[in-house]
């Protein structure tokens, strides 16, 4: 199983397992019922998505996976479920009613710094790890709704940046243009203030489920609105 959940106090974390954690359909479809798994928890009062593996964080999409689909047609509904079911996935961190916290400990590239995007926070380690968006040297653009996703993470001027170059950032250059919220020293570190962080949120689920949804909804607008005509012809690699 790539995730497992593990509750400490009243924080829930899920630990991605399967070390690149690399997003496919069996990867989305864990995190979808891990989430639901913490939502089912009345006495979770924030979640974290954290990684078990020493190097990464997650190295977003899994392209061996994905070429391997491409020039199967029989296997293209396959690939347009995939996003669709990413789409399910980023719009249930978008609206989760609690806190979701990415305890980012190593590489976070593409898909998997899209994802800690989604997070409404965001640590990382100082020492280990950088932070990129690649899509633009690997020929596959952004989805429409995974661009607005860091657009409401990334400052405008450091996202042209990090969009345009593939520029890999480390956790010191992400807290000082407010990417993430602090980098921290190592991992005990990384652990020990995500988790104070995670613990002292105690926010009613039903105000700050909508609150999100409310601040979210231009986001969820272009996921169902936008994502689709990209989606259907799969007008992804270039």
């Amino acid at each position: 199983m790539p995730i497992r959940v593990e509750k400490k106090d009243r924080v829930a974390t899920l630990v991605m397992d399967d070390g690149k954690n690399l997003h496919n359909p069996a990867f989305v479809e864990a995190m979808l019922a891990a989430l639901d798994q913490v939502e089912a928890d009345a006495d979770v009062g924030a979640c974290v998505i954290a990684s078990a593996d020493d190097k990464n964080y997650s190295q977003g999409i899994d392209l061996q996976w994905i070429m391997a689909c491409w020039p199967d047609d029989s296997r293209h509904d396959e690939v347009r479920r995939f996003l669709y079911r990413l789409d399910v996935l980023f719009a249930r961190l978008l609206t989760f009613p609690v806190p979701v916290i990415a305890a980012i400990n190593g590489h976070a590239f593409g898909d998997g710094a899209i994802m800690a995007c989604a997070c409404d926070f965001r640590f990382m380690r100082a020492d280990r790890g950088f932070f990129c968006f690649p899509e633009v040297d690997v020929n596959i653009p952004f989805l429409p709704g995974m661009l607005a996703i860091c657009m409401k993470a990334v400052p405008e001027q450091k996202l042209n940046e990090m969009y345009l170059t593939g520029k890999r950032c480390g956790g010191a250059e992400l807290e000082a243009t407010h990417v993430v919220e602090k980098a921290c020293a190592d991992q005990d570190d990384l652990n020990a203030t995500v988790h104070a962080f995670a613990a002292s949120f105690e926010k009613g689920r039903g105000v700050f489920g909508e609150m999100k949804r409310r601040r979210y909804q231009y986001i969820l607008d272009v996921l169902k609105t936008d994502d689709p005509p990209v989606i259907e012809p799969l007008a992804l690699l270039w």
